[in-house]
């Protein structure tokens, strides 16, 4: 795999400008959630006719004038306001961290799931070892504990993990729950999600999900709530022990978000057990999000940063992977990629491979 991108296209200035972005980003950062959530880019939306002063600001939140005016002089300088004749107003910029839901998904993922913890990711690089989980708990992965997180961080990283996927199935559903398919194997189904789309989508179709006990337990709570426990089961194991055999019969082997959880090693493993399973024209289905293959340079940035989750608190060895390695993978594992679809949900690319 050759890889060509990137430019270096800046003046000095401009550069240098956007290192010292960079050196005081965390801050910057922290500033921009706290313009956020105490309310003061909602009250400056909402006088954004005629602006408002940070004396009124102030007094309509029980802030100090002094937080206010460090805030939103931050807020300058991350162009999240602008200001004339004292009067504050909200940029467009300003809006997206305000009313965005992708930016505020991004945003309380970072904060509640990574901010403390990224303090280590050098270690984390050293190590191979996701040593920015140990503020959190003594596991080996974030998904050993994920069931025992605190509140507040299980709530943004579902957050996270459930906006991207939750665009992306009503696209995928017709491409993958065609009428030959009855069963499919959800091989890390998480909390249910795609299994319970699947057995409203089609009333004939069975899905067994494959996860973590803790994972499943949650699974349970869903599918009893949407009425299909007679058409979706699960399987506890845990999902790295590569001598553990994928059950056969499927038409359908499901797995979406689910391999940048890993190694390239043991993503290998996976797509080997997964071959072994299948049989009689069945496919394995793949939907991830590639960097190389996103529109945007937002998407690429937001991807990257993802990546160094996955070093410093999900495992230490796996990332959001370019499409290359995954097909290089894919052809290792004896399958190939028999149809493509590409620009599913915000972000996906969804590989549906056979065996050869």
């Amino acid at each position: 795999m050759s890889l060509n991108y990137g430019s270096d296209e800046k003046s000095a200035l401009q550069s240098k400008y956007d290192a010292q972005k960079i050196a005081f980003g965390p801050i910057m950062f922290q500033a921009a959630k706290a313009l956020r959530d105490l309310g003061i880019l909602e009250l400056i939306k909402s006088k954004r006719k005629i602006g408002i002063t940070q004396e009124d600001i102030a007094a309509e939140l029980d802030l100090s004038v002094y937080g206010v005016k460090v805030l939103l002089e931050a807020g300058l300088s991350l162009e999240l306001v602008k200001v004339e004749n004292d009067n504050y107003t909200i940029t467009k910029t300003g809006w997206h961290i305000l009313s965005d839901e992708l930016t505020r998904v991004n945003m309380d993922f970072t904060h509640d799931v990574n901010y403390l913890g990224m303090f280590s990711l050098t270690e984390s690089i050293k190590t191979g070892k996701p040593t920015g989980l140990k503020v959190f708990g003594d596991w080996d992965t974030v998904y050993e504990g994920l069931s025992q997180l605190p509140e507040e961080v299980q709530k943004s990283w579902f957050g996270f993990d459930h906006f991207y996927s939750d665009f992306a199935f009503p696209e995928v559903l017709p491409l993958v729950i065609t009428s030959q398919v009855k069963k499919v194997l959800d091989v890390g189904g998480n909390t249910g999600k795609f299994a319970i789309r699947c057995a409203a989508f089609n009333k004939d179709v069975k899905v067994e999900i494959m996860d973590l006990p803790g994972q499943l337990n949650k699974a349970y709570v869903n599918i009893k709530a949407h009425g299909f426990e007679d058409r979706i089961s699960g399987r506890p194991l845990n999902l790295l022990d590569h001598s553990v055999p994928f059950p056969k019969g499927a038409d359908v082997i499901w797995m979406s978000q689910f391999l940048d959880c890993f190694s390239q090693e043991d993503v290998l493993q996976l797509l080997l057990r997964a071959k072994n399973a299948l049989s009689n024209g069945a496919s394995l289905y793949i939907m991830e999000t590639y960097w190389d293959k996103q529109k945007f340079e937002a998407s690429t940035y937001s991807l990257h940063a993802t990546s160094l989750y996955f070093t410093n608190i999900a495992n230490g060895c796996s990332q959001m992977y370019h499409s290359q390695d995954m097909l290089n993978l894919i052809e290792k594992a004896g399958m190939y990629v028999d149809q493509s679809f590409e620009d599913i949900g915000v972000s996906h690319t969804l590989y549906k491979c056979m065996v050869k």
